[in-house]
């Protein structure tokens, strides 16, 4: 069963019971998500950045729309309309496709993590979240990594509030850490 699936039979009755909807239209839902890489370094080598636009299409499986500058910026050698970024707008099955192998997959094999940071909400509804390198993903080989890339993933809900966002986003398996009051009782201090 797939995620989106498994969100409309499953989730979907969990989140009006949680929420206290009498409506389903009413519950909050995904609505897009998207995938951001800098690329400023490839400003002055074009190679450094199409192999970042090629590592983001593997990783997402769409082709990337590429950033440019706003503005010219002479302390990072940047004029207005290089080429700085990529980003990929995922919508749809693939946007459930990649959500199901950031849960199940990368998360889970980045080192030391102890859950995703409740901060990440912006108030109305949307999570941020960033990676600090691109190796977590399984497309990516590691032999073929020139330059270690971070990348932020904005996941766009239909939520109008924190609570909504981060009910549907817990039910669609994101690890959110616990607050230390949420943790339990307090540890025993060592004498």
């Amino acid at each position: 069963m797939t995620l989106k699936e498994r969100y409309k039979k499953e989730m979907v009755p969990a989140l009006k019971k949680e929420l206290g909807y009498d409506n389903e239209y009413q519950i909050p839902r995904l609505e897009k998500l998207i995938v951001n890489i800098g690329l400023g370094d490839g400003a002055q080598n074009a190679k450094l950045f199409d192999l970042g636009v090629e590592e983001l299409q593997a990783i997402t499986g769409q082709k990337p729309v590429i950033t440019r500058a706003k503005k010219s910026i002479a302390g990072f050698k940047i004029r207005q309309g290089m080429p700085v970024g990529a980003k990929v707008t995922l919508r749809g099955e693939r946007m459930y496709d990649f959500i199901a192998k950031l849960t199940g997959i990368v998360l889970p094999r980045i080192r030391d993590f102890r859950g995703l940071s409740p901060k990440g909400f912006d108030g109305r509804g949307n999570y941020n979240l960033g990676l600090k390198d691109q190796l977590v993903f399984p497309e990516i080989s590691y032999d073929k990594v020139q330059r270690m890339r971070g990348m932020n993933i904005t996941i766009v809900t239909s939520g109008t509030t924190d609570m909504e966002a981060r009910a549907l986003l817990e039910q669609l398996g994101f690890p959110f850490r616990k607050a230390k009051a949420e943790a339990g009782a307090p540890q025993a201090q060592a004498s």
